[in-house]
């Protein structure tokens, strides 16, 4: 029996791509299905959220998750990511030393639980996290097979100093821009986002996917191109960024 994107509560963007939003945080965990390979945006903020997802991407493509990409070093982007062992993992250049060095680490885990993640549950989180073993430091084009390629895209800094974006080309063409993009609230600059160069990858982003892409960000509803620029604005506006 086939299972529906929408009876496991995803969110189907184009043929063979999607995105989820995961609860509590609201934050972005996004698919893309290739011919035998799966590509898998963001993992959760636990190990136990990141086998939901991984469980959930193999009973809509039917295939094992085969490639990991993690748009920035956040506990609630990051934290799965122990559920996807053996899947080949990529992050943005930089995103390696963040999640290996023991005072990110602990940072990364006492951020969580600031944020309201269970101490036992950040704990294991911190301890299992494993750097991704492919660092982008421009652009990195992934063949999942059957004429599906997907770029992965270093954009950042901005929101932190280790943005990595990803585009699925298609008819429409899929922009998950992870949190450099927000849309069920404000943008969240904590003390590792590069405010001065957040507007110039967002104009990276928006040069990537064009007019008539689907923006899907790190947390909230998929925006168009306008809703991206304006708040391009409103950042430059917020960090005395000249347009």
């Amino acid at each position: 029996m086939t299972v529906t994107w929408e009876e496991l509560g995803w969110e189907r963007l184009a043929a063979g791509v999607g995105r989820c939003r995961l609860p509590v945080w609201d934050c972005t965990a996004g698919l893309v299905a290739g011919e035998g390979a799966v590509l898998v945006i963001d993992a959760g903020s636990s190990p136990a959220e990141g086998a939901r997802v991984r469980a959930q991407a193999r009973s809509l493509t039917g295939h094992r998750v085969t490639h990991l990409a993690l748009t920035h070093p956040h506990f609630d982007h990051v934290f799965g990511a122990a559920a996807f062992e053996d899947a080949e993992a990529f992050g943005a250049v930089g995103v390696d030393a963040v999640l290996t060095r023991a005072r990110d680490r602990e940072e990364l885990r006492a951020d969580a639980v600031r944020n309201g993640l269970a101490e036992s549950v950040a704990r294991e989180s911190a301890d299992r996290l494993v750097a991704p073993r492919h660092l982008v430091s421009g652009e990195w084009t992934l063949d999942l097979g059957g004429g599906c390629q997907v770029l992965l895209a270093n954009v950042g800094p901005g929101h932190t100093a280790h943005d990595l974006a990803v585009l699925v080309p298609g008819d429409p063409e899929v922009v998950f821009c992870g949190d450099l993009v927000e849309e069920s609230g404000e943008p969240q600059a904590g003390p590792d986002a590069v405010g001065s160069r957040w507007p110039a990858a967002l104009d990276r982003l928006l040069a990537l996917g064009g007019e008539d892409a689907l923006y899907v960000p790190g947390h909230g509803a998929v925006v168009d191109a306008a809703f991206v620029r304006a708040q391009r604005d409103a950042l430059a506006a917020r960090f005395g960024v000249s347009a």
